[in-house]
């Protein structure tokens, strides 16, 4: 599997970047990671939200495949429990659909265009989690996903 993540903003907090680059570290093993991180977009200076989504969405498109398969986090997406996801990428992965980007937008959300190009959504739930934490929330579940997926020790 390849998985790419396309993140508004850069890491600014050591210990973000810290436990972002453990669990990529951790996911090497089992799959090829890029995390790809697109400039956040002040509104003031974008002539307000609209324009400051728009720009930011030209660079995460621009930043995605192709041919990628793209989940989009959203509050609203599906909700999958750890196993869900496990059994969700399992199912790309046999179906050829073995390339995977999740894009995680910026505070505003995301351009209509951006959501246009998701194959589909996922959600952590109703709770609203910082950009920085939803980054390190993913990229651990895409390591238990794995280790699901393989049958391995990890997951409880």
């Amino acid at each position: 599997m390849n998985y790419s993540i396309v993140a508004v903003g850069k890491l600014k907090e050591r210990f973000w970047a810290e436990a972002c680059a453990e669990y990529v570290k951790r996911l090497g093993a089992y799959a090829k990671v890029r995390v790809t991180e697109v400039a956040d977009v002040d509104p003031a200076r974008a002539g307000g939200v609209e324009g400051s989504r728009g720009r930011e969405g030209r660079s995460i498109l621009s930043a995605v495949s192709p041919r990628s398969h793209v989940i989009l986090l959203a509050i609203e997406g599906t909700e999958r429990s750890s196993e869900g996801l496990s059994r969700r990428l399992d199912e790309l992965a046999l179906h050829g659909r073995g390339d995977v980007t999740f894009v995680i937008g910026g505070s505003d959300g995301v351009s209509d265009e951006v959501r246009a190009r998701a194959d589909e959504t996922l959600s952590f739930g109703p709770i609203t989690l910082p950009h920085n934490l939803a980054r390190v929330v993913l990229l651990e579940q895409l390591y238990r996903a794995c280790k699901i997926s393989r049958g391995e020790k990890y997951h409880k």
